[in-house]
């Protein structure tokens, strides 16, 4: 859940009080932002997480009902994940989360294998529990993504996802001048076949094997007013899916993410200004329907993933 708090200035100065306008709550977390987004753009969308039973958890709840998104989260004893967010009157934002998970929380495979089993395509946040579902995942040879969000390239929490995923995104906003050379080692030690790379109006770098420098995808013009940029990453990477899972080729994804993303800047709050097909463009047309996926029956690792 992410607390929105909205501010004159990022950095906010130096005070022992500041008045705000009215601070306000909305389901956040960038799971159930791709979940949402995903679903909205009319892809068949399933979500499974830890959620606690607390408000903030029946606030997700809430928002998901109805949404289209077949969700089933487990309850964690230790409550819902939540965040606290600092927005500029020019969208910017600065994020103070609160992952609460322990280091020896797991998903137990029983709740996630049949889903798996009938899946096109995944996408893992980085919690740490989501690692132990790769090697399901691979075992069932289903194409996994991830949002490294603004890895500096070096904490070692991301390394998994960034290496054993098949579409690696993650923000500048973390590796600076360095985001070339993250990219490209992601290619190298890891199994991508793209490297996304954002960078709010900057636009977004596309990499993969066959380029020798990331190519400029240039931002999208807003429909409306930056009013608030909580999501745009997560709206990105849904327009890239949708166009991915619509057979498209990797720039025109890249195009679709970054239309995807800069609809979601023109509403307050995070995941509720949610692009559909008609907001994509022309070239977005409706996906077509998913293959039949065959039953295939996956191993459980000994560490229960």
């Amino acid at each position: 859940m992410d607390t929105i708090v909205r501010v004159s200035a990022l950095p906010v100065p130096a005070a022992d009080s500041h008045a705000v306008p009215p601070i306000r709550e909305w389901a956040g977390h960038t799971g159930t932002g791709v979940a949402l987004g995903c679903a909205a753009l009319g892809l068949t969308t399933g979500f499974v997480d830890f959620l606690g039973d607390d408000p903030p958890g029946a606030l997700v709840r809430e928002r998901l009902a109805g949404s289209g998104v077949d969700f089933r989260p487990l309850t964690s004893p230790h409550g819902t994940r939540r965040a606290v967010n600092l927005v500029s009157p020019d969208g910017r934002r600065m994020s103070f989360y609160d992952p609460r998970d322990p280091l020896d929380l797991r998903m137990p495979p029983e709740h996630y294998l049949p889903l798996l089993r009938r899946t096109r395509h995944v996408h893992l946040s980085i919690s740490h529990f989501a690692r132990y579902l790769f090697d399901d995942i691979e075992a069932l040879g289903v194409p996994v993504s991830t949002d490294l969000h603004d890895w500096d390239g070096l904490t070692e929490h991301h390394r998994d996802f960034a290496f054993r995923s098949d579409l690696v995104f993650l923000s500048t906003a973390g590796a600076g001048e360095r985001i070339s050379s993250i990219m490209r080692e992601v290619l190298r030690e890891g199994r991508a076949q793209a490297v996304i790379a954002t960078a709010g109006a900057g636009g977004a770098y596309l990499l993969t094997p066959e380029d020798r420098t990331p190519r400029l995808v240039p931002a999208a013009v807003p429909p409306g007013p930056v009013i608030d940029s909580n999501g745009a990453g997560d709206a990105f990477t849904c327009g890239f899916l949708y166009g991915r899972l619509s057979g498209r080729d990797l720039e025109e994804c890249a195009r679709l993410g970054a239309v995807s993303g800069a609809h979601a800047c023109t509403s307050a709050g995070t995941h509720t200004a949610l692009a559909g097909p008609d907001d994509l463009g022309a070239a977005a047309s409706p996906p077509p329907p998913p293959p039949s996926v065959p039953a295939v029956e996956a191993e459980v690792s000994p560490t229960g993933a």
